[in-house]
């Protein structure tokens, strides 16, 4: 699978300019947003690996780091801003008010694609600022995170989780049966919480680009 050529950009969100690394691949009629799970950033190999995926299915791409470097730095000795699903909530929500504000973006559909904390996070913004989007899935989520948002959550859900990671299993089955939009969970054989078993990631990312596809028009 070729790369497609990335675009290195700042988005305003939250007071603060993130950075972000965008695909946009010809004729593309959706963007798929990445929110990363605790700890992670733009950089992340999986979330990388499944953009290309996406890409290869014709879906523009955004993976935005959702805190600064200079709060990265506090995080990583803190560990508080990684699980302040809010903050990151209201930084999702203003990266989607960005997207639909630019000329070169504004015509794209938008999905969420959340991983790990994430994907709560993700969530709370699909419920918060529902016009436009048209799926979020979670990868290895904590949709439960959402909390009273999952109910709110008005776009169709799919959540990805490895058969070999019950307590994220568990998790995901009680907020799956607070959704209220056509949902699925789909449990990946032999996986575990970070999908490094061999095929696991290639069947996460291929659920979601299907999922996605599904539910583009």
């Amino acid at each position: 699978m070729t790369a497609l050529k990335t675009t290195a950009i700042r988005i305003p969100a939250g007071g603060v300019l993130l950075n972000a690394d965008m695909a946009l691949p010809a004729r593309a009629e959706a963007i798929i947003a990445f929110a990363h799970g605790s700890g992670s950033g733009r950089h992340s190999i999986r979330n990388r690996y499944v953009a290309e995926t996406l890409n290869g299915y014709g879906f523009a791409t955004l993976l935005a780091d959702l805190l600064t470097e200079e709060e990265e730095i506090i995080d990583l000795r803190t560990r508080q801003l990684r699980f302040d699903i809010p903050m990151l909530a209201d930084r999702l929500v203003d990266i989607a008010a960005w997207l639909q504000s630019e000329p070169q973006m504004r015509h794209l559909k938008i999905g969420w694609f959340g991983a790990s904390t994430g994907a709560g996070a993700a969530l709370i913004a699909a419920a918060r600022r529902p016009e436009n989007i048209i799926a979020v899935v979670s990868r290895g989520g904590r949709p439960d995170l959402a909390g009273d948002h999952l109910s709110e959550v008005m776009a169709p859900v799919l959540l990805i989780v490895g058969e070999n990671d019950p307590q994220v299993l568990d998790l995901n089955k009680q907020a799956l049966a607070r959704l209220n939009v056509p949902s699925k969970l789909e449990i990946v054989p032999n996986a575990t919480h970070l999908f490094e078993e061999p095929g696991t990631l290639e069947a996460a990312a291929l659920l979601a680009a299907q999922w996605f596809q599904a539910h583009l028009k």
